[in-house]
C-alpha cells in the first residue's frame, strides 16, 4: 500500500519545481523584453546584434563563423546576416583563415569596439536599473543558487 504522505512530499516538491521553471522563464521574459525594447529604441539595433558583438569583444583575435553560431547558441545563417550587416557599417571585419580558405574569421574594427562599449555600458546601467530594488542581501543569496542551478543543469545527460 502506497504511503500517501510520501507521495504528497514528492508531488509537493515536483509542482514547487515546476514553479520555480515557470517563474525563472517569466522573469528573464520580462528583462529579455525590457533590454530588447532599450537597445532598439536608444541604439536601434536588436539584442542579437549585441551579442555577437559581445562575442567579438572579448575575442580580439577574432571568432570564426563556426564558433560565433556555436557560441549564441544560433544558425550559421543567422551570424551571416548580422555579420553582413555589421559588415556594411563598418563595425566588424571578415578574413579566411590561411589555413583553410573556406573559413571565415570575424573581428570588431576599432568603430566596432567602440561603439560596442558605448551599448555595453548603457547595458550595465540598464540591467542594474532593472534590479535595482534588489539588495546585496538578496544578491549575495541568489546568485549563488543560481550558479548552483547551472552547474546542476550542465552535468544533466
Amino acid at each position: 500500500m502506497p504511503n500517501n504522505d510520501n507521495e504528497n512530499a514528492e508531488n509537493d516538491t515536483d509542482t514547487k519545481k515546476l514553479g520555480l521553471w515557470l517563474r525563472l522563464i517569466t522573469n528573464s521574459n520580462i528583462v529579455e523584453k525590457k533590454i530588447r525594447n532599450l537597445f532598439r529604441s536608444e541604439f536601434g539595433v536588436t539584442l542579437p546584434r549585441f551579442d555577437l558583438m559581445s562575442a567579438l569583444y572579448r575575442e580580439q583575435g577574432g571568432l570564426t563563423m563556426g564558433e560565433l553560431s556555436r557560441r549564441l547558441l544560433v544558425s550559421n545563417g543567422n551570424v551571416t546576416g548580422i555579420v553582413e550587416r555589421l559588415q556594411k557599417e563598418d563595425m566588424v571585419k571578415r578574413w579566411v583563415l590561411p589555413t583553410d580558405r573556406r573559413i571565415y574569421s570575424v573581428g570588431l574594427t576599432p568603430k566596432g569596439r567602440i561603439e560596442f562599449k558605448r551599448m555595453a555600458d548603457r547595458h550595465k546601467e540598464w540591467i542594474a536599473d532593472i534590479f535595482r530594488d534588489l539588495k546585496d542581501d538578496d544578491l549575495a543569496q541568489m546568485i549563488p543558487m543560481m550558479d548552483r542551478m547551472r552547474e546542476i543543469l550542465k552535468n544533466r545527460p
